[in-house]
């Protein structure tokens, strides 16, 4: 994957991301398919023109459904069970630092 890309270049079965890091530019060159996450500077966005989006607003849109794309939506995982973490127990105090190793020694946490 390429993250944060400011330039892609894509040659034969590479694609060549080129992106901003601390110390200046690293290109770094990904056999395809790969994924590609964007910076600001890649492309300059365009904006619609009012009587562009007028436009638009009368055309019709189709509908489509996953399955015109060949998309299957039954679901694979079954939730079997949900639960909440078991409530965290109470802490102790101690008077002072040997009182400490000594309980941590209890516990087996340190020898």
């Amino acid at each position: 994957q390429g993250t944060f890309a400011s330039k892609v270049e894509v040659e034969g079965d590479a694609a060549h991301v080129t992106r901003e890091v601390d110390g200046g530019l690293e290109t770094v060159a990904l056999p395809l398919p790969a994924i590609v996450t964007t910076d600001l500077r890649l492309n300059e966005p365009r904006y619609a023109s009012l009587p562009n989006i007028m436009k638009a607003k009368s055309k019709p849109l189709a509908q489509k459904t996953p399955a015109d794309y060949g998309v299957d939506l039954t679901p694979r995982i079954t939730i079997l069970k949900v639960e909440e973490p078991a409530k965290r127990a109470a802490g102790i105090k101690v008077d002072d630092v040997d009182a400490l190793v000594d309980k941590i020694k209890s516990l087996g946490v340190i020898a």
